[in-house]
């Protein structure tokens, strides 16, 4: 019974993860925001990339490590997707999303809150960061919840 709860957890978790990692990669859900998606916007177009690349001077950021960025959370849901390697695919979205955390936190790379769009005044009052955390708190609950294998006393 435990084990059947667990494993509908780690299905609805998986499935939440990939379906927020492949919109935020490649299309966001209603009308696309310019500057938003990851994988398909233009190279210089990203707001996130264009302003880490802006505030710390490392033009390599903004397209090369946003397309690497995009491809790793594309293995992630892939991997999220297979039960037998989801656990994988979580830890790999939990080092990403810590990645991203730190990039917030740090006012000099990034920050709390992002510009609307490249050059605007107005931000994002903090929204990319809460959902960057949400992610990281579910890709670790995931981590958890995940049944993985059965014990051999119980296979038969």
């Amino acid at each position: 019974m435990m084990r059947g709860l667990r494993q509908l957890a780690s299905w609805g978790l998986a499935l939440f993860l990939i379906f927020m990692f492949v919109q935020a990669t490649l299309h966001p859900v209603g009308e696309a925001q310019p500057g938003m998606e990851l994988l398909l916007d233009p190279a210089g177009e990203n707001i996130l990339f264009h302003t880490m690349a802006e505030k710390t001077g490392l033009s390599w950021l903004e397209p090369e490590a946003r397309y690497a960025v995009s491809v790793l959370i594309l293995v992630a849901c892939l991997l999220l997707l297979i039960p037998h390697s989801r656990r994988t695919g979580a830890i790999i979205a939990v080092f990403l999303m810590s990645g991203a955390i730190a990039a917030h936190l740090s006012p000099e790379v990034l920050g709390r809150e992002i510009p609307a769009a490249i050059g605007s005044e107005e931000n994002d009052t903090g929204r990319q960061f809460s959902l960057v955390t949400a992610m990281f708190a579910l890709s670790m609950l995931l981590i958890f919840v995940h049944p993985g294998k059965k014990p051999e006393t119980l296979r038969r």
